[in-house]
């Protein structure tokens, strides 16, 4: 088939206004999308991401034939789609939350489709854009939220894997104990590098499926199981390695091998998944018949355009526009706010003596902290408390404070009762702070934490995120810090007494914070 000139300038024009509009909202969303590009990077967990542009663009190459049929027709609801998800980008801009105007991205990369070529082709193509938000990262709140509960039930499941092979082991937290060796269950262990990849494999073999909705549906759901339970077997079996032939089964290539070996495991247990399911209701077909990649014949394509109207050409200015703008707000800079490092912290306060601590590498590596402090205080009884602040300069994506009762939990304590208290603080009496009792083994504690943002002494870790995202829209600002004091409880101490020791130091130390701690 032969195309004419003025086809073939109503396309090229299509691809080239869609790429300058893409090109705007690239610019607009340029620090978010660095920062998403440094997770694929630096996180095996998001290394799978770097396939997923590809693969859309595939599964839409693969649709060429049904977008032909379609015709193309500018959209004023696009259009709008397109505003609102540009708003979103701003929203993201304008608060230093990396998440929204990654989402929002994304957005609008379906919205321009939209906008542009009407609601038929976006019909034909959404499910394969659909598949663009699996590469955007988890925000850090829900990622360290979600595997700091992972490694707990990964521990916990990895033990019993171990104690079948009739081995003894004691779990504390995350730390496996086997007497002559202790394995810490990390980050790394717990499950999101099979997770991630694993749950977006499975999206992609549902969409390949061709079977019920119901099947699919369980395709996906599964994968995340099918992860836990073997990463679970993965920590066993390396806890039985370690316990017959020593610490090294746990390191080094043998340690990364093994996670290759339970990856190829649970892919083939959703391959194994697909037939079983097939037996259901199959009909005769093979997975063969109802998992398979088509490939487009090669042959002249012609698309059903037409020349572009005025609408076409208003929204496309307005677009443009609009990207620029919210570029340009793009590249103000965070306020970071003055104040003094904590190497200055005072060891003294009245009778109380403090002796300064250290955080070892991988903690702060995990942390992400710019700055902190961390000392034991005794008084003259040689009675201790411990004080721990961690302070962010600027909380975005993936630095920002982590919660003690996502933390706690790592360490092998227990939580024996949470509460909130009022009146703590001299200068914050209306504020509430957290309470917690935890215990390990024979040992109990009394700890006291709250997050301090920009003013505001807050306990609860949800509205953190909120004024996070408030005081970064409207004063542009993301410093803040956790503050946190333990103290230990002796067995038949009153815990009345313990209370009453931390809150007379609290108030002791807490009017010396504001020098820290910026309001």
């Amino acid at each position: 088939m032969k195309l004419n000139s003025i086809y073939l300038n109503n396309i090229y024009f299509l691809l080239a206004t869609y790429l300058l509009i893409a090109g705007v909202v690239f610019y607009a969303s340029y620090a978010s999308l660095v920062v998403m590009e440094n997770m694929w990077s630096s996180k095996e967990e998001y290394g799978y991401a770097y396939l997923i542009p590809f693969i859309s663009g595939f599964f839409i190459w693969q649709k060429v034939e049904e977008i032909e049929r379609a015709k193309f027709e500018p959209s004023i609801l696009g259009g709008i789609f397109f505003i609102g998800s540009m708003m979103l980008i701003l929203l993201g801009v304008l608060s230093a939350t990396h998440s929204i105007t990654q989402y929002g991205f994304v957005m609008v990369l379906i919205a321009i489709v939209h906008m542009l070529m009407g609601s038929a082709v976006l019909r034909v193509v959404i499910a394969p854009m659909l598949l663009l938000f699996v590469m955007v990262p988890l925000p850090a709140f829900l990622f360290n939220n979600l595997s700091s509960y992972l490694q707990l039930l990964s521990s916990q499941l990895g033990v019993f894997f171990i104690r079948l092979f009739d081995i003894s082991v004691y779990l504390e937290g995350n730390v496996i104990d086997l007497g002559s060796y202790k394995l810490q269950v990390v980050e790394a262990c717990s499950g999101l590098r099979y997770l991630f990849p694993l749950f977006s494999l499975a999206l992609i073999a549902s969409y390949i499926y061709s079977a019920a909705m119901w099947k699919r549906v369980v395709l996906v759901l599964s994968s995340i199981p099918i992860t836990v339970l073997m990463n679970s077997f993965r920590i066993g079996i390396i806890g039985v390695l370690v316990e017959y032939w020593g610490q090294g089964q746990a390191e080094g290539f043998l340690h990364d091998f093994e996670g290759w070996v339970i990856f190829m495991f649970c892919t083939a247990f959703l391959i194994l998944e697909m037939w079983v399911l097939l037996k259901i209701d199959s009909n005769g077909k093979n997975l063969s018949d109802v998992f398979a990649i088509d490939i487009p014949e090669s042959r002249c394509v012609k698309f059903n355009i037409s020349l572009p109207s005025g609408k076409y050409f208003i929204m496309t200015i307005v677009a443009i526009m609009l990207g620029i703008s919210v570029g340009l707000v793009n590249e103000r800079q965070e306020v970071i706010v003055e104040r003094n490092d904590f190497s200055s912290f005072p060891l003294s306060f009245e009778n109380w003596t403090g002796y300064r601590d250290v955080l070892e590498s991988p903690v702060l590596r995990a942390l992400k902290l710019d700055d902190y402090v961390i000392a034991d205080y005794v008084d003259k009884h040689g009675s201790p408390i411990n004080l721990y602040v961690a302070y962010y300069a600027a909380q975005r994506s993936g630095q920002a404070a982590h919660s003690p009762k996502s933390c706690i939990p790592g360490g092998g304590w227990r939580i024996n009762d949470f509460s909130t208290i009022t009146g703590l603080l001299p200068s914050a009496e209306s504020e509430v702070v957290n309470r917690l009792i935890i215990a390990k083994a024979d040992e109990k504690q009394l700890v006291y934490y709250w997050f301090s943002q920009r003013g505001r002494i807050i306990a609860n870790e949800y509205m953190v995120k909120w004024y996070l995202f408030w005081d970064a829209l409207t004063l542009n600002r993301t410093d803040g810090a956790l503050v946190r004091f333990a103290i230990p409880v002796s067995s038949g101490e009153d815990i009345n007494k313990a209370d009453e020791r931390m809150v007379n130091f609290i108030r002791l130390v807490w009017p010396h914070m504001s020098e820290y701690i910026p309001d």
